[in-house]
């Protein structure tokens, strides 16, 4: 893939993550708030001010997740970013390390797209 292609994909996964948080938000009883840098999506969990944070990482053409549970890194299949450690998906392990942080259970496929 090239870096235009990867970068696309990264921006909409950004993108998309921020949008089914406020979603989220919206519907449910989760506090969180993004912001955004460029490449690197900030995820503060209101209550315990506990942050998780999403960024790309053009070189390795990959994005990575850092929560207080570790780090993660998620290459694209050609369908989904998937972990390079363990073939987990993004907004799966994204989903259950929001929960933990934020004390309030959610699945971002639920507001994804």
């Amino acid at each position: 893939m090239s870096e235009t292609e990867f970068l696309a994909l990264a921006e909409a996964a950004l993108t998309g993550i921020e949008n089914a948080l406020e979603q989220a938000c919206n519907r449910s009883d989760l506090d969180v708030e993004c912001s955004r840098s460029g490449n690197v999506l900030e995820i503060e969990c209101i209550e315990n001010g506990s942050k998780i944070i999403v960024n790309s990482q053009a070189p390795m053409q990959e994005l990575w997740l850092a929560a207080k549970s570790g780090g993660f890194h998620y290459r694209y299949d050609g369908a989904q970013w998937r972990s390079s450690r363990d073939e987990g998906e993004l907004l799966a392990t994204l989903s259950e390390v929001i929960s933990a942080q934020a004390g309030e259970p959610v699945n971002l496929q639920d507001y994804w797209g």
